[in-house]
C-alpha cells in the first residue's frame, strides 16, 4: 500500500477509516461508531484492564483499545455474543464492589452505570460480595470511597504521568487486588493530592469526590440522564 492510500477496516459491516498508529477503538470512535468501554481514556496509553471493549478481529477476540487497526480486517463489535460478554463483565463489577446507585453522588455521571444502561443491564445477577472497604475522609477537600473502585487504573496513571505525584497505586492480585494510597499511613490526607490534579477528574465511577459539592447538579439533569453514553461518546455519527 502506498502512503497516500486510504486505510480502512470493516466494523460490523461498515467501512471505518484509520490513521497509522490508531487502535480499533480510537478509529471507531473517531469515525462515529460507539464501542462500549470503561478503562480507556484518550490521554493515556491503553492497557486493556476491563475488557469491556472486547471485539472479534477476523474471528478472534481481543481488546479493541490495545489492538492496532489494520487494513482490510473484519471486526465484529455489537453482536449479541459480545454484548452478552460485556453485560457479564459489568455485572461482575457491580457484584465485586459496593455500588449503591440511588444514593451515589456520581449517579447520572457514572460511566459504569451508563454503560450498563447502554447494554441493558438491569440487575447485578450474581450474589454481591459486599467487601469491607472503609471510606477515607482524611483529606480536607477530597473524599475517597473505595467501595466504588473498578480497578480501571486511570487515577494511577493520571497521578503518576500528569500530576507527577504518584498518589495512587494498585496492590494485590486477583480477587485481592485493590486501590491504595501511597502514604506511610495509607491515608489520603497524608498525600499531596490537590483538587485541581488530573487524578481528580478521570475516575469513571465515584471513588474520588470533592467535598462540599454533593448533588450540586440534581439527579435528572446530569450527563447520562440527558443522553445515552453512546450518543455522548460519538455525538456526530457519520457513515463512511
Amino acid at each position: 500500500m502506498s502512503d497516500g492510500a486510504r486505510r480502512t477496516f470493516a466494523l460490523d459491516g461498515l467501512e471505518v477509516p484509520f490513521e497509522p498508529g490508531q487502535t480499533i477503538l480510537q478509529a471507531a470512535l473517531a469515525a462515529g461508531h460507539y464501542v462500549p468501554h470503561l478503562c480507556f481514556h484518550p490521554e493515556f496509553r491503553p492497557h486493556g484492564s476491563c475488557r469491556v471493549c472486547t471485539v472479534k478481529v477476523n474471528g478472534r477476540t481481543t481488546a479493541s483499545c490495545t489492538t492496532p487497526a489494520r487494513d482490510d480486517d473484519v471486526v465484529e463489535s455489537r453482536t449479541e455474543e459480545l454484548d452478552e460478554l460485556r453485560r457479564n463483565l459489568i455485572q461482575f463489577l457491580f457484584t465485586e464492589g459496593n455500588h449503591f446507585c440511588p444514593s451515589c453522588e456520581q449517579s447520572g455521571n457514572c460511566t459504569l452505570q451508563a454503560v450498563g444502561y447502554e447494554l441493558g443491564v438491569t440487575t447485578g445477577h450474581y450474589n454481591p460480595l459486599f467487601p469491607n472497604r472503609p471510606v477515607d475522609a482524611s483529606h480536607p477537600d477530597v473524599l475517597l470511597d473505595f467501595n466504588r473502585c473498578i480497578l480501571c487504573e486511570l487515577c494511577v496513571h493520571a497521578s503518576a504521568e500528569v500530576d507527577k505525584k504518584h498518589v495512587f497505586a494498585l496492590s494485590g492480585r486477583g480477587i485481592t487486588k485493590h486501590l491504595v494510597v501511597n502514604a506511610e499511613s495509607g491515608r489520603l490526607g497524608d498525600t499531596p493530592l490537590a483538587v485541581y490534579d488530573k487524578a481528580m477528574s478521570v475516575c469513571p465511577v465515584g471513588v474520588i469526590q470533592r467535598k462540599g459539592r454533593g448533588f450540586a447538579v440534581p439527579i435528572g439533569a446530569r450527563t447520562y440522564d440527558r443522553a445515552s453514553i453512546s450518543a455522548i461518546a460519538v455525538p456526530r455519527r457519520e457513515e463512511v
